[in-house]
């Protein structure tokens, strides 16, 4: 792959300073970053883990208040006094 872009004098002068090419220095950290974040496999779950999942979202649903007809700034407010 081939990617072109500006490079700041601060990276340039990092290059430089380890007697690296600039592009030399980039594929570095590059590759750095590469190890520290490994490709993970992305796996679809089963119908039995979404159901727990959904279920633990449920769990206090019960504890919920009832909303009431309507929502008024006093109703939103009243407990901050």
């Amino acid at each position: 792959m081939e990617i072109t872009l500006k490079v700041p004098d601060e990276i340039a002068a990092r290059a430089k300073a380890r007697g690296l090419t600039v592009e030399a220095y980039v594929e570095q950290i590059l590759s750095r970053q590469a190890e520290t974040y490994p490709e993970q496999p992305h796996r679809l779950q089963t119908a039995s883990e979404i159901r727990v999942w959904l279920d633990s979202l449920a769990q206090f649903s019960d504890k919920i208040p009832p909303l009431p007809e309507t929502i008024s700034r006093e109703w939103i407010y009243q407990e901050h006094n």
